[in-house]
């Protein structure tokens, strides 16, 4: 295995992908691109302008005079999310504080709702915590509701069939991530949320 600080930067590009925490895009040359040259930089996301002054240089650089145009052609430390080659710098840095937030969870739940970063953070506002299976994650939901479950009858209840059924009908929403699921409660109404 290479030891990823000493990797080789691809032809035409400044620095070659690192492993590191902070996400981060790599930003073409279009006008390079068009006339078969590879001319581009890996960018952290740290912030709009700071990528913009990245970009700008790395245009004036180019091996094409009066290169303006610029496109996102790879990116990591995403944790799998989608980014569009067009993404505004904002929409890539507030997208990286997400999942700098909250990890690959993020990542899933701005892929459930459509790439919708507004949609995922306020899902994170029905986010009931980690639990080791959607079963446990069901019988612990119908606990702290204050479900009256009789006691010679609690032994009969599937939870992770429940679980399921929830799921299905919208109640719940489930993430496996990792070892852990991760509950979220998208359609109870907000005064049932006690968890």
């Amino acid at each position: 295995m290479t030891d990823p600080s000493t990797a080789v930067a691809f032809l035409g590009t400044t620095g070659a992908p690192t492993l590191q925490d902070r996400p981060r895009i790599y930003v073409a040359c279009l006008a390079a691109y068009n006339n078969g040259r590879l001319h581009g930089r890996w960018i952290d996301a740290t912030t709009p302008d700071e990528i913009w002054r990245e970009v700008s240089a790395m245009l004036r650089s180019s091996p094409e005079p009066n290169a303006e145009e610029w496109a996102i052609h790879d990116y990591e430390g995403f944790e799998g999310a989608h980014l569009s080659e067009y993404a505004s710098f904002e929409t890539v840095c507030d997208l990286a504080e997400f999942i700098g937030e909250y990890g690959e969870l993020a990542s899933r739940i701005y892929g459930h709702y459509g790439n919708d970063l507004e949609q995922a953070r306020a899902a994170f506002e029905d986010y009931a915590g980690e639990y080791r299976s959607a079963a446990d994650f069901a019988e612990e939901l119908h606990t702290e509701l204050g479900t009256a479950i009789p006691e010679s009858l609690s032994y009969y209840i599937e939870w992770q069939a429940l679980a399921r059924d929830m799921a299905l009908n919208g109640e719940i929403m489930v993430l496996q991530v990792g070892r852990l699921v991760r509950g979220l409660l998208p359609r109870l109404p907000r005064a049932a949320r006690r968890l």
